[in-house]
């Protein structure tokens, strides 16, 4: 199979302007009214950061531009690796707000160093902007196209954070939180097709770079709203547009666990690809803003059963600050001049985007000059993965995204590969949940109280034959089955009065009695109610597990969330969405023991094929189901 040349980063640069500030000294650059005192104070201990840079003197005026601190980060870049600028072929340039509006912030760059005609990229985005600049740049040098190339993420974010920039209208939570966040600062890394001579050099062995905004609303933005008559650009001067708070960052802080959970979703599917597994990875860097968030974020991978040694994790965001674009540079910065890489260990860069869900993931070994056992870069894979990368993992770590069930310590191999087979399961359901045009709705905060009304009558329909099957299915298992047996007895019992809730919900909301009891099952529900009605009647139906996986994991998994949006955007009562806080919140209890059974139930690997089957045709069903309510 015809191999790619490998490319390494030889040469690695920073910059961080001024000296380093702590909490008292960036109130004073920033400018901090009495009011935010405790926000600040609340925002500051729950991100950790105990120092951070500005391109701001002690009276709050900027010292350089952002442009300037990309240059001097390429200048350090291409001294540490010695080589002159006229050897760079490329330039490419990460970051989230530039100088000027036109021309992009990498011909900015250009144009400050100076240099001989080059080829330029200018990569938007947020936090991810520079692994973006990364893969592009590296891709041209695996082509040939060039010698040597140089990436750099940069942010001058402080002067857009300064109290003057914060009265008026729009100075909630989510626009605070950033003053507290973010600093200035820029990393950049040089890209050769060969090691660096006489040293050690990363060579990269693939990067992985996904975007959710088909899926998902915006978390992170700054100039108004995505609607025609809502951006900065639409009013009648831009002063307008600065008044009424549009060219404000903000952060929908409340969002940032679903940036996680999808985090873990890419995660899980490049140790089931075979890009890497856990225990081959000698350092992680991963960017996160807040010190709060790595907490989320290990205990994610840990319930996954798929966490690195906490040891093996580098950050310097306490001393260096969230520095977006240039985090992961500026990590991976100091981690190499500090002497942390070793020939031979594996580097993990993980960089979560929180502008519209946006993840970058990438491996890097650490080579010797003269001891670089790579072949190459196949072209089977489509972001570069090297034929020396980690081994493949086996049937039972395969995995696909997170679920609402999870691996424990302990669990054999059937049981592991149910989890993360169900896990697999669990992302394509979500993702078609999340395709429905009502649930669309939902996630964007446009859902109306007719959406919901009509929503409430299509669940009804399902919800009243719940505990018929499973009463079914309770008279089918054998003695042999007891414990299934008993489940089912007890868990269709509380589910049979469940529709009443939801009567009471839509009558609430001014529905009517007959309205919601005269409704007729939609085309989804007819096909899903006949589907698990025909498992129920077979003997020791036990890949019925897979239903309930599905049907408990929507509560314990989403229906929470839908409760907690609609009562927001509709105004509604507790008392006007009982039903699915109802389940979002019992569905957890139903799912300990979900998972419970799995582990005692399932004998063989056929029966645990058949259960995640079963959850598979339930999960399309149901999306069918949801999708029909528009029809």
């Amino acid at each position: 199979m015809t191999a790619f040349p490998n490319v390494y980063l030889t040469g690695f640069g920073a910059y961080l302007p001024g000296e380093p500030l702590d909490a008292e000294q960036i109130a004073r650059r920033l400018g901090a009214g009495p009011r935010g005192a405790g926000l600040r104070a609340r925002v500051l201990a729950a991100n950790g950061i105990r120092t951070r840079h500005y391109a701001l003197d002690e009276h709050g005026e900027v010292t350089m531009l952002n442009e300037e601190l990309a240059a001097v980060a390429v200048q350090e870049a291409l001294k540490d690796r010695d080589l002159p600028l006229e050897s760079v072929g490329m330039l490419a340039a990460g970051t989230t707000q530039g100088d000027l509006l036109v021309p992009g912030f990498g011909s900015m760059v250009h144009g400050r160093l100076g240099g001989p005609p080059m080829e330029v990229l200018s990569a938007g985005g947020v936090c991810a902007s520079s692994m973006a600049a990364l893969s592009a740049a590296a891709r041209a040098v695996r082509l040939g196209e060039h010698d040597a190339a140089v990436v750099v993420g940069s942010e001058l974010v402080s002067r857009s954070l300064r109290q003057s920039r914060y009265t008026g209208e729009r100075a909630g939570f989510d626009a605070e939180f950033l003053r507290w966040t973010l600093s200035d600062g820029a990393g950049a890394v040089v890209l050769e097709p060969r090691p660096r001579p006489g040293g050690l050099s990363l060579r990269l062995d693939w990067t992985h770079l996904v975007s959710y905004a088909g899926e998902r609303p915006v978390c992170m933005s700054a100039g108004g709203e995505p609607v025609a008559g809502q951006t900065w650009l639409d009013g009648p001067d831009v002063a307008s547009a600065e008044r009424a708070g549009l060219v404000r960052l903000r952060q929908d802080v409340k969002s940032l666990p679903a940036l996680f959970r999808l985090g873990l979703r890419e995660y899980m599917g490049l140790v089931r690809a075979g890009r890497f597994t856990p225990d081959a990875i000698d350092h992680v860097l991963c960017h996160y803003s807040a010190e709060h968030f790595r907490g989320e974020i290990f205990g994610l991978l840990r319930g996954a059963d798929l966490m690195i040694d906490e040891q093996r994790w580098f950050t310097n965001l306490h001393t260096r600050g969230n520095t977006g674009a240039a985090s992961i540079f500026v990590m991976l910065e100091e981690a190499w001049r500090s002497g942390r890489f070793t020939p031979g260990e594996r580097i993990l860069l993980i960089v979560p985007e929180s502008g519209r869900y946006s993840l970058a993931f990438a491996q890097l070994t650490c080579v010797a000059a003269d001891d670089d056992g790579a072949v190459g870069v196949d072209l089977a894979g489509d972001t570069g993965r090297a034929t020396t990368a980690a081994p493949t993992v086996s049937a039972p770590a395969s995995a696909g995204t997170p679920s609402p069930l999870t691996a424990w310590d302990g669990d054999g191999e059937v049981v592991r590969w149910t989890v993360l087979e169900l896990a697999r399961v669990w992302a394509e359901f979500e993702r078609q949940v999340r395709a429905t045009p009502l649930v669309r709705r939902i996630d964007t905060g446009t859902a109306t109280l007719d959406d919901y009304r009509r929503l409430l009558v299509h669940l009804r329909q399902q919800v009243v034959e719940g505990g018929r099957w499973i009463s079914r299915a309770a008279s089918n298992f054998s003695v042999e089955m007891f414990a299934l047996r008993s489940a089912a007895i007890t868990h269709a019992a509380e589910e049979h009065r469940d529709y009443q809730l939801l009567e009471r919900d839509f009558c609430a909301v001014g529905g009517t009695i007959e309205e919601i009891r005269g409704a007729r099952k939609n085309i989804g529900s007819e096909a899903l109610s006949a589907y698990v009605f025909h498992q129920a009647s077979q003997p020791d139906p036990v890949d019925l597990l897979g239903a309930m996986f599905v049907i408990e994991g929507l509560g314990a998994g989403l229906v929470l969330g839908w409760a907690r949006a609609l009562r927001e955007q509709l105004d509604l009562r507790d008392d006007q969405v009982s039903f699915l806080g109802y389940h979002g919140e019992a569905d957890d209890a139903h799912f300990a023991e979900l998972a419970h059974l799995l582990r005692e139930a399932v004998p063989d690997r056929a029966a645990a094929a058949r259960v995640v089957r079963t959850a598979e045709v339930v999960a399309r069903l149901y999306a069918m189901q949801l999708a029909e309510v528009d029809a």
